[in-house]
């Protein structure tokens, strides 16, 4: 059985599991909740979210991470505050809102809901089947 996520291969007894098409797509969907999960750990500049994503399936880059930001704070769930450097120029800091924690609890929730639900739906028995 091999699982190498970093390298994106997926295989069980040598079969193809999962696509990179489904891996992207999957990541894609859950880009947000990580990004809001890494701003969610307190006052954090562009270029900290990016290096904490860096070593995770959530790895992106900057022309992919501004944007998302700036959705986020049209969306109300995260703020950001200028504060002066020693290394350049004063840089955004983002933090949550009250009602992004808001956001990050129903998302914990939801994301535990789909679980359970895969989980239940691997178990279950009594297929019904046309005979």
């Amino acid at each position: 059985m091999t699982f190498v996520i970093r390298s994106l291969t997926f295989s069980h007894e040598g079969t193809f599991l999962l696509t990179v098409s489904q891996q992207i797509a999957i990541r894609k969907g859950l880009l947000e909740f990580a990004v809001l999960k890494v701003v969610g750990m307190g006052s954090v500049y562009a270029a900290d979210i990016l290096y904490r994503l860096q070593a995770t399936e959530f790895a992106t880059q900057e022309g992919t991470l501004y944007p998302l930001l700036s959705k986020l704070r049209r969306d109300g769930l995260v703020v950001y505050k200028w504060q002066e450097s020693e290394l350049g120029p004063p840089r955004k800091y983002y933090q949550l809102t009250d009602l992004g924690r808001k956001q990050i609890a129903a998302l914990d929730l939801y994301w535990k809901i789909i679980d359970q639900t895969l989980r239940q739906l691997g178990r279950q028995s009594g297929l019904v089947t046309e005979s």
